[in-house]
């Protein structure tokens, strides 16, 4: 049994330092590099897929919203064409460095509020979905499982990786509770490593409300500006280890 884990890194940018960069990547197999619009800047996008290439983990984008301010976690809505050219801007960007350091990019994720949104409105998902195609439609579309995402990237034929979170809790539609709420965040790592054993091996994710979810997951996500990254990373991979799971980038995962 497999699974890849990734995180969400390379979010510092100018003077500003977001997450815990260093300390993740050597704990995580595939690794989802900001692209310059919520977080990141070129600096730092060439440092994360530097240290990627130096502990072996595989590169993805992590595309945004232009929204530095707010963390690319505010909802916006644009223009579809201005959806499309952005992903493939934002794709563009990590890729030259990928290029430059002769390492393969992965995959493609969304971040924040525009994955959010994609999870549930078919019609920006389509335009995401396309716009990975019409790029690289040989890059894994890394979306969380059971959204539209996931679906339209399956429609465009893309190789669609499932996701879910070690650090998140869902609701009962499987989508991720909203950040306003104070339980939306796992920090407890010995429970968030429970979690996700439960979601791998027996295939249920057990809802907010109790309910539980069929779930086939390929890849978890912690995230790398969560204060418990570390400590959450280092107890999932124990666990991992412990029931006999292999930890391996989305390439190795997928069939």
């Amino acid at each position: 049994m497999r699974i890849d884990i990734n995180s969400d890194l390379g979010e510092s940018f100018g003077a500003y330092k977001i997450g815990q960069d260093e300390a993740v990547i050597p704990m995580v197999s595939s690794v989802n590099v900001a692209c310059g619009f919520h977080g990141g800047d070129p600096l730092v996008i060439r440092k994360t897929v530097e240290m990627a290439k130096q502990y072996g983990v595989a590169v993805g984008a992590h595309p945004g919203f232009p929204d530095l301010q707010g963390f690319g976690r505010r909802n916006m809505y644009l223009h579809p064409d201005d959806v499309y050219a952005s992903m493939i801007y934002q794709i563009g960007a990590v890729r030259a460095f990928t290029d430059l350091y002769n390492l393969p990019l992965q995959h493609v994720k969304p971040h924040g509020a525009i994955n959010n949104m994609a999870a549930v409105d078919m019609d920006l998902a389509r335009v995401i979905a396309q716009a990975i195609y019409d790029y690289d439609k040989s890059l894994i579309l890394l979306a969380v499982a059971g959204t539209k995402l996931a679906q339209a990237g399956r429609e465009m034929g893309l190789q669609v990786a499932n996701e879910v979170f070690a650090d998140r809790t869902y609701e009962p539609d499987g989508t991720l509770r909203n950040r306003k709420y104070p339980d939306a965040l796992i920090r407890d790592p010995v429970v968030a490593a429970r979690r996700v054993v439960e979601m791998v091996k027996d295939g249920v994710l057990v809802a907010i409300d109790g309910s539980k979810i069929s779930v086939q997951p390929d890849s978890v996500c912690l995230h790398g500006d969560g204060e418990a990254a570390v400590a959450i990373a280092r107890t999932l991979r124990e666990e991992l280890a412990n029931h006999g799971i292999e930890i391996r980038p989305l390439l190795d995962v997928q069939p």
